[in-house]
């Protein structure tokens, strides 16, 4: 896992214009980026997605100028299918998501602060829905890292305002 969230930190980093992103670091198996306004940590899933998959990642995102402070999303790897519970666990906690296609967030602020606390303290989260084509979808993330990631991105976008 280390190794691929290190060529998506390197991806990342080399793919936006050096003045529109900047890496602020990578922590355990979590990296955290400045992005414009918008300031993130993010990680990928222990296992890769098959090919003709999209890339599956976890991220909590920060943007002081909108209000949205520790805002957790999840993107899927496939499309899910439509009126599929999106289920986020983490360690023995459970969480409905919401959302279409491939996207799943909380479904309010209180809920991304619990998910966060959640992730802060935690080993593992798991992201389960049925795909598009009814089959199962499971992305599992390893916490290491998450916590000190997600401070670094607040950080750096509070430094902004």
């Amino acid at each position: 896992m280390a190794r691929p969230l290190l060529l998506l930190f390197l991806l990342l980093a080399a793919a936006a214009p050096a003045a529109a992103q900047q890496a602020i670091g990578v922590f355990g198996l979590w990296a955290a980026f400045r992005d414009g306004e918008r300031c993130y940590a993010i990680a990928e899933p222990d296992q890769a997605g098959r090919e003709g998959e999209g890339r599956a990642y976890a991220a909590v995102g920060f943007w002081p100028r909108r209000g949205l402070r520790g805002q957790a999303y999840f993107r899927l790897r496939r499309p899910k299918r439509p009126g599929s519970a999106v289920l986020l666990r983490i360690d023995q906690r459970t969480f409905q998501l919401r959302g279409g296609g491939i996207h799943a967030w909380a479904a309010d602020p209180a809920a991304d602060s619990e998910i966060v606390a959640e992730m802060r303290s935690g080993i593992e989260m798991s992201v389960e829905t049925r795909s598009a084509g009814g089959a199962l979808m499971r992305d599992l993330y390893r916490l290491r890292g998450a916590a000190t990631a997600v401070d670094a991105a607040a950080i750096a976008c509070a430094r902004r305002r």
